[in-house]
């Protein structure tokens, strides 16, 4: 079952001759504040909204279930009010409310729906909700330098490993003290067993560069947090 609804989510963000169901992409708050994420069933006036949580890596959670029609909204296991509710501006336009939020409330929530016309499951996009606090302790950052073998090539790889994280931190990278745009492949956050994230990051580099001793920068932000690790040819040991 959550396999099935792992791909329905996938496949059926967009499909051709039903309803769009909107949302927006990203909503940022403050630990212990409230989130409002708002979503739009589009044509659906007479269908309910449902609500599912997903952590990087995870399988989708049923939060809580709302209808117009509706006094109270029904929720899934684990989850429950006054922390989660739901309500509705109009038949075609609801509400999924986290209060006091913390850290674990970090993920990608999905508003769903039916489109009885078409016959079809519709989900939105996903509203990414990034929960910051000035009490989250900085990520262990290490930079992996390139291996002998690369280096007899004219490109190489540096990898940035973010560790004890968050799961929606943002990595990049400077060269020299500029920013990088290209060449730049970093992973999906991983949840570890301690309930925080890794994150890797590999940067593609010109060997020429690197003999230089050109100066590569990792950046892991999150918000106006922003922790820093850099990484030189010269600063590095020959085994």
């Amino acid at each position: 079952m959550l396999v099935t609804l792992c791909a329905l989510i996938t496949a059926l963000t967009c499909v051709s001759g039903v309803t769009v169901v909107t949302q927006k992409p990203v909503l940022s708050v403050s630990k212990g504040e409230t989130a409002t994420m708002d979503c739009n069933l589009g044509t659906v006036t007479d269908q309910s909204a449902r609500w599912y949580k997903q952590i990087p890596g995870g399988v989708p959670q049923h939060v809580v279930r709302f209808y117009h029609g509706w006094s109270s909204p029904s929720y899934g296991s684990g989850f429950s009010a006054p922390k989660f509710t739901s309500t509705h501006q109009s038949t075609s336009d609801y509400r999924l409310i986290i209060s006091n939020v913390e850290e674990g409330d970090s993920a990608v929530y999905y508003c769903h729906t039916w489109d009885d016309s078409a016959k079809e499951h519709v989900f939105g996009q996903g509203t990414k909700l990034i929960v910051t606090s000035s009490s989250l302790p900085p990520p262990v950052l290490t930079v992996f330098p390139p291996s002998s073998a690369e280096l007899q090539s004219n490109t190489a790889s540096l990898v940035c490993l973010s560790s004890q994280s968050v799961p929606f931190a943002d990595v990049s990278w400077l060269a020299g003290g500029s920013p990088v745009s290209s060449e730049i492949s970093t992973s999906t956050a991983v949840q570890r067993p301690d309930q925080t994230y890794q994150i890797s990051s590999s940067l593609t580099i010109q060997t020429s560069d690197w003999n230089m001793d050109k100066v590569y920068t990792c950046k892991v932000s999150l918000g106006s947090q922003t922790s820093e690790k850099t990484i030189k040819k010269s600063a590095c040991s020959t085994d």
